[in-house]
């Protein structure tokens, strides 16, 4: 499963356009949930898209709401040679634990763009996303394309980025995803919702 996101992911990133830029706007308060992603790295704030993007902020809710981040991990950071990339994270220990996949909502339905700062949802392809998310640690506009943005970081972007610079092990990984594994794992120790 991880395999063919990776493909599909890689095929996307041919020839990526990369900025540095500071945490991306988020909505109004008022079109927004707060989630907590409180990790072994440190705490990891996002505001969700309720208006713009609401099946996949109600998808990502559903497993917040139900603990099923608890104790999951951040176990991928992929990084590009101008700096930045993604960190993912989402559902690894039992597929159980993974809902069916959801309407994918593309960019140029929602106007959310993958700029640094942005969560987006993992998926082979429209249509398929579960669990597993990604924050942008850099502008990768090639992503608009394919993948499902639905919120944005307002609170510890230098956790994303010390999860990003965090250690990976040269031989984890199938494909194009050998290397960019974490290890050891950031793990997620409990995502709920802020008031």
């Amino acid at each position: 499963m991880l395999m063919r996101f990776a493909l599909a992911l890689s095929a996307l990133l041919a020839a990526p356009v990369l900025a540095q830029t500071a945490e991306a706007p988020a909505p109004a308060a008022a079109d927004t949930v707060k989630v907590a992603l409180d990790t072994s790295a440190g705490r990891i704030v996002l505001a969700l898209d309720k208006t713009r993007a609401p099946i996949t902020t109600a998808n990502f809710l559903k497993y917040v709401d139900a603990g099923r981040f608890n104790g999951e991990s951040f176990y991928r950071s992929m990084k590009f040679t101008a700096g930045g990339g993604i960190i993912q994270g989402g559902i690894t220990s039992d597929a159980r634990k993974l809902y069916p996949a959801i309407e994918h909502e593309p960019v140029s339905r929602t106007g959310i763009k993958h700029v640094a700062g942005t969560v987006s949802m993992a998926a082979f392809s429209p249509g398929t996303a579960k669990a597993d998310f990604f924050i942008l640690t850099s502008d990768i506009p090639s992503f608009d394309a394919n993948f499902a943005a639905f919120g944005h970081v307002v609170e510890g972007m230098d956790v994303v980025k010390a999860i990003q610079a965090s250690p990976t092990s040269p031989s984890k990984g199938e494909g194009v995803m050998k290397g960019q594994m974490l290890d050891p794992v950031v793990k997620i120790t409990r995502a709920s919702r802020v008031e």
